[in-house]
């Protein structure tokens, strides 16, 4: 043991005395936080809208400003025709083409259909849908707000009344995210990918610089046994993801405010094993590396798969069948869920404990394909 932690000694040494890798340990993983957590969301706005009205009443003038205060929308331009609205789609100058047809108003106030066409650049499908989607509740809570003006008007006349077509109001409860702030769902799961990313890639280059600066080979000729020599590399990276892990989520409540609902016990031990698993991989990829140039980008192979398909971005429930599967061993995949269910809805130990497991069983797998690697080639 005391020579695991001389090694442990001399690793933080070296950390420390390297100037270059401070900011990427302690600075940049926060920056990162911050700014992904302001820029990394699904919510549209500031959708460019064209209008062609061709009714020209207080009612179609109604509904534009009524799209344009909802937060989604700006008006890009009033077109004279359905052939300039479209030539704004083509210059990406409009997003959304909508055509209010003559007549609007007297078919609104008669109650009688009436169809709005709505043109959608559809080349991100995404902001198609969403765009769609809230127009579609605009138009419909400017028609509940008109039906509410018009019904006085007919109960003093002998048109018959007609009920508003929706009887039933439902009414939604928001579990966990009460103000659907997309930050409070981005942050748990970036600050995982972010500590898994940073002890990958470090893990990966520290073994190769004992090679590039010739040290490797007098470390093989002492006395120090494998497991020391892999133990007292991987164990400073640990610590630096436990720290860097304390670190984000200080940042995170501080900054961002974001629920600490279960307990953070849990969090922290599973992190454990999921370095644990991460650094077999760092590990593993360094006994193939000669430089740490080659360690960095072999790491960043992985770490594009892993961050892409680890459900940050997209849910893991929408990829196919096989995807699905390839998440299985993906380590960032089990850090982000596990965030995300300890720190927004509080699960327990009982909740988490599948995630766990298959940590501790990869962990395993790579460290072990980590030691028989490395003896093949250094032994």
């Amino acid at each position: 043991m005391r020579t695991v932690l001389l090694l442990l000694q001399k690793e933080f040494l070296q950390i420390f005395r390297n100037r270059a890798m401070l900011p990427i340990i302690f600075v940049f993983p926060i920056i990162q936080l911050v700014i992904l957590s302001f820029a990394a969301t699904h919510d549209v706005k500031n959708i460019a809208l064209a209008v062609l009205d061709q009714d020209r009443s207080s009612t179609s003038r109604q509904l534009v400003s009524k799209l344009t205060a909802s937060g989604y929308f700006t008006l890009a331009g009033m077109p004279l025709s359905d052939n300039e609205g479209f030539e704004l789609i083509e210059k990406d100058a409009a997003d959304v083409f909508l055509t209010i047809p003559a007549h609007f108003e007297r078919d609104v106030l008669k109650k009688q259909p009436t169809q709005l066409q709505v043109q959608v650049n559809a080349i991100n499908g995404q902001k198609a849908g969403l765009a769609a989607s809230y127009a579609g509740e605009v138009f419909q809570s400017f028609g509940s707000e008109l039906m509410a003006i018009v019904q006085p008007h007919f109960k003093n006349s002998s048109a018959p009344i007609i009920p508003h077509p929706s009887s039933l109001i439902p009414q939604t409860r928001y579990w966990y995210n009460p103000s659907l702030d997309y930050k409070t769902f981005m942050v748990p799961g970036i600050l995982g990918e972010l500590v898994a990313m940073l002890v990958l890639i470090l893990s990966a280059m520290n073994v190769v610089r004992e090679k590039e600066i010739g040290t490797i080979e007098q470390i093989n000729v002492t006395p120090i046994r494998k497991w020391q020599f892999i133990l007292g590399k991987l164990l400073p990276f640990l610590f630096i993801g436990l720290f860097d892990l304390a670190l984000g989520l200080t940042v995170g409540k501080l900054l961002f405010n974001i629920p600490l609902e279960g307990e953070l016990g849990l969090v922290f031990a599973f992190c454990v094993a999921n370095i644990f698993c991460v650094l077999g991989i760092g590990f593993f990829i360094s006994n193939f590396a000669d430089t740490q140039q080659q360690a960095m980008f072999m790491a960043w192979f992985f770490m594009v798969i892993f961050i892409l398909m680890s459900g940050l971005f997209t849910p893991i429930e929408s990829m196919p069948e096989w995807a699905q599967a390839m998440t299985i061993p993906n380590p960032i995949a089990h850090f982000v869920t596990v965030m995300r269910l300890v720190l927004l809805k509080g699960s327990g130990w009982a909740d988490i404990r599948y995630n766990f497991y298959v940590m501790i069983g990869l962990g395993v797998v790579f460290n072990a394909l980590a030691v028989w690697t490395y003896r093949k080639t250094a032994g």
